[in-house]
């Protein structure tokens, strides 16, 4: 252990946005400025669909001005009505969605290890009412495709995955983004891939992307005809352009991600009470996020204590997702929101701490950073 532990003099918050060098974002703008195309479905834009489609090994995709506009529509082109069985621990976005589509949210707990909804719980939810199902790909953790989609085609429902942790993320050699029926991910400034604000619909239903262009544009078919009602959910080419030289730097990002996560897992193996979310055999790895979760008595100190004295160091962590969705003011009434309905749930939610993670961090402070956890363990 280090001999003295000190706060450190900036703060290390728990992201940071991979920022391009600002000469080549200006080079890539200029394309824009001279085609004078701004917005609807532009150079910028078509060759990042192109670019994306390849990276993330799928057949269609769509691009979105943001993630949650991207899953009301993914919503809307598959019809989804009634009851949605999904997850409590999530992020605010995801159940909204639902409520923005009419739709009433059923919450189902989630696997206690990959913090995900858990499909053995599933079954017993679905009602007349219900169809589709809504994953999460919780910290980039695959949600367990098979057995959802075995269900899925037994009861005759969708299935959408909200992918905003797992860009990149493949089983067995194959894009997250082809499992189920859509799937949504988030480009905002937090995660690995960004277009500062954006995000996209990938489905393997070709037929699907004449329906989910014409919703994220209101409708418009052509100069003449207006054929649904569709709203604003378009990437401009400012957005694009940012995407497609952020795209050049992921692998780079990638590599300086895995080493981080190599040492912490390395230091913070020795601390008893802190354990890590599983590495699943045949995945590969969004390095979205590096989440540990604090198990309060063998740790000796709870999450939200190791959370606030952190703090005293400038360090500055994230309780993912706290609270749950399901304690929300707008859907605590829901029957399936009772803490009876979601045991797993609960007790993960205050575990989950979500360390400073991004390609930039030295290792000499992550090194500090366990250090501290450390000295907070024993003091």
């Amino acid at each position: 252990m280090k001999n003295t532990i000190v706060e450190f003099d900036e703060p290390i918050f728990v992201t940071r946005p991979l920022m391009p060098e600002l000469n080549e974002v200006v080079e890539k703008l200029k394309e824009v400025w001279d085609a004078k195309w701004l917005t609807n479905n532009g150079k910028q834009h078509q060759s990042l669909e192109d670019k994306l489609m390849d990276y993330l090994k799928v057949p269609s995709l769509s691009l979105f001005n943001n993630g949650t506009i991207a899953l009301i529509i993914a919503c809307q082109s598959l019809r989804i009505s009634g009851e949605v069985i999904t997850t409590p621990f999530t992020f605010a976005a995801t159940p909204h969605i639902l409520a923005w589509n009419d739709i009433n949210p059923i919450f189902c707990d989630i696997d206690p290890l990959t913090m995900n909804i858990d499909p053995d719980k599933i079954e017993s939810m679905i009602t007349p009412k219900t169809t589709a199902i809504l994953g999460v790909h919780v910290f980039g953790t695959p949600c367990d495709v098979f057995k959802i989609q075995e269900i899925a085609n037994q009861y005759g429902l969708k299935v959408i995955y909200d992918a905003a942790h797992a860009f990149g993320v493949e089983v067995d050699g194959k894009g997250i983004g082809n499992f189920g029926d859509i799937t949504m991910f988030s480009f905002h400034a937090t995660k690995l891939f960004h277009t500062a604000e954006g995000g996209a619909l990938t489905y393997g239903d070709k037929h699907l992307k004449n329906r989910i262009d014409l919703l994220k544009n209101f409708g418009i078919k052509n100069e003449n005809e207006v054929v649904m009602p569709g709203i604003n959910g378009k990437m401009n080419e400012m957005q694009a352009s940012l995407g497609l030289v952020v795209l050049d730097l992921v692998e780079e990002e990638r590599i300086k991600r895995e080493k981080i996560r190599c040492l912490y897992r390395e230091l913070l193996s020795e601390i008893e009470g802190i354990s890590f979310v599983p590495e699943l055999e045949g995945v590969k790895s969004s390095l979205q996020y590096f989440p540990i979760r604090i198990n309060e008595n063998k740790f000796g100190k709870s999450r939200d204590f190791v959370y606030e004295e952190l703090k005293k160091y400038n360090i500055f962590t994230r309780k993912y997702f706290y609270p749950l969705c399901s304690d929300y003011p707008c859907y605590s009434q829901l029957p399936s929101a009772s803490s009876y309905n979601l045991p797993n749930s609960h007790q993960v939610v205050k575990e989950i701490l979500t360390l400073p993670f991004f390609g930039d961090l030295d290792l000499d402070k992550v090194e500090s950073i366990c250090e501290i956890l450390k000295v907070i363990k024993i003091r």
